[in-house]
């Protein structure tokens, strides 16, 4: 991607958000996270090997992945501007240079800040035939508000045009509304306070929608409710209509819409568990799908990768590392095992 400014893309990236307030939000990946914030950290000595390992005699693969996998996205960061400022070169263009295939594009995407990292995947979901609803489904429904917001700005900023308008141009119909809905971000906070009547009523307006109006009655409660109170409205819509409300999704509608309403609902009910069965999908393919292992592995590593891990197991009875470790292949299998981190046992 291409900027017209001399700065490098992570730190143009950090004077956008920062003019938002966002740049130096806490992390708020807790205990959940498979990388953490390393705590020898030495800039220094991490800028010294990353030189060594791209100008010594051949490509030291095995550094270059140490040092990025170790090191939270803040601390990498701060390796690409103290690598500027010593060596006078890109640190991301260096590595690029110097490495090839899935391995280039994993390091690009660890150096990144992640508002940008969203953003091109966004992008790239929305221009590319087959993959629009599914990526920007996992983008637009798993991101926290702030996290969306990031990513929403950078988005205009480096395609100038707002994600909005490219899902207007490239999805349609009722489809189209939904994501439309979730990009605008207006899904309402958990207050703390459980509403019982507005459960019950939006439990009867799900039963009771017919029509034209069905569609789009589904898709405001679903877009709009917080996932503790949808959570409480799934529960009692089996309760009432002795029905899960997935059955009646698979009932009532067909094609796009189907999918991307079994897909939220399975975000609400356990967001883990969604991308848990979406890296198992990868993986089960003839040649594993890497941009999909790379995106959530990357993206979750900080935050609930840990959980993602337990689902997997928990559903599948083999760990992630070991299926990692059984179908991926190539100079990227090493960063790929690397972020998962380890064997569950």
């Amino acid at each position: 991607m291409s900027v017209s400014s001399g700065k490098t893309v992570p730190f143009l990236t950090q004077e956008i958000l920062s003019h938002l307030g966002l740049a130096n939000k806490t992390a708020a990946w807790g205990t959940l996270g498979t990388l953490r914030t390393f705590l020898s950290f030495s800039v220094d000595k991490d800028v010294q090997r990353l030189l060594r390992a791209i100008t010594g005699q051949g490509v030291d693969h095995r550094a270059i992945v140490d040092v990025l996998t170790n090191r939270s996205r803040e601390q990498r960061q701060l390796i690409s501007r103290a690598f500027q400022e010593r060596t006078r070169q890109d640190l991301l263009k260096s590595l690029q240079a110097a490495l090839s295939g899935n391995l280039e594009r994993i390091v690009v995407a660890l150096l990144q800040p992640a508002a940008q990292f969203d953003a091109q995947e966004l992008r790239t979901a929305l221009k590319a035939s087959g993959s629009a609803e599914d990526v920007a489904m996992e983008i637009l429904a798993t991101r926290d508000p702030s996290q969306l917001q990031e990513c929403l700005t950078v988005y205009k900023h480096y395609f100038q045009v707002e994600a909005e308008e490219d899902i207007k141009s490239e999805t349609s119909g009722i489809l189209r509304d939904l994501l439309l809905a979730l990009a605008k971000g207006g899904r309402e906070s958990y207050s703390g306070i459980i509403d019982y009547n507005l459960a019950e009523q939006d439990v009867q307006a799900l039963q009771q929608a017919e029509g034209p109006s069905t569609e789009r009655t589904w898709v405001l409660i679903f877009t709009q409710r917080n996932p503790v109170h949808l959570i409480r409205v799934f529960d009692q819509y089996q309760q009432y209509t002795g029905q899960e409300l997935e059955e009646a999704v698979r009932n009532r509608f067909h094609g796009d819409i189907q999918v991307a309403l079994l897909s939220l609902a399975s975000v609400i009910r356990n967001t883990p568990l969604y991308l848990a069965d979406k890296l198992h999908q990868a993986l089960q393919e003839t040649k594993p799908n890497y941009r999909i292992l790379m995106r959530i592995l990357i993206s979750q590593s900080e935050t609930d990768l840990l959980s993602i891990r337990a689902e997997f197991k928990k559903k599948f009875g083999k760990s992630l590392y070991s299926s990692l470790q059984d179908a991926v292949k190539g100079d990227c299998r090493s960063a790929l095992l690397a972020l998962c981190r380890a064997e569950d046992i």
